[in-house]
């Protein structure tokens, strides 16, 4: 069973855990395994940084759960934009990243927002695609990766 809720402080760890290991496992057609680019990738992946994350304003980070464990880590970065979707690999394909994802988007609908928008790695983009989303323009470089601005209409 799926359930995603608010993420806690205490939550902090296990969602470390969870961000580095999706990047470093399910993401290496976007960093191709250059210490570089994965370094600059985790650099605020660890408990310490994620802990910070609590305290950024207008930031609702959200976890899902699959049998007891934090399974994915999700993050609004404000009232219509998500800035974190990550699964960890066990958990992959077991619609852990979707439920996260619907829960991000029913958090926009009730900001008001009418679109959400976000910005995808290349690993994630066709599962956007797949959910409803569209390119918001072309592929952009970011720190040796190509990253694939996105919206999704809500209302």
């Amino acid at each position: 069973m799926i359930a995603v809720r608010p993420a806690a402080p205490a939550d902090g760890e296990a969602m470390s855990a969870v961000l580095t290991a999706s990047i470093r496992e399910l993401c290496t057609a976007d960093h191709r395994d250059d210490p570089d680019i994965l370094a600059g990738w985790l650099r605020n992946k660890t408990p310490q940084m994620v802990a910070r994350m609590f305290d950024r304003p207008g930031a609702a980070l959200l976890v899902a759960e699959r049998d007891g464990e934090i399974a994915a880590v999700g993050c609004l970065n404000g009232p219509d934009e998500i800035g974190l979707n990550y699964v960890a690999p066990a958990h992959r394909f077991h619609g852990v990243s979707k439920a996260l994802l619907a829960a991000l988007e029913d958090r926009i609908r009730l900001s008001g927002a009418d679109v959400a928008r976000l910005t995808s790695t290349g690993t994630a983009h066709r599962f956007y695609l797949a959910n409803g989303w569209h390119d918001a323009g072309p592929a952009e470089a970011d720190r040796g990766m190509l990253c694939y601005p996105m919206e999704k209409r809500l209302r």
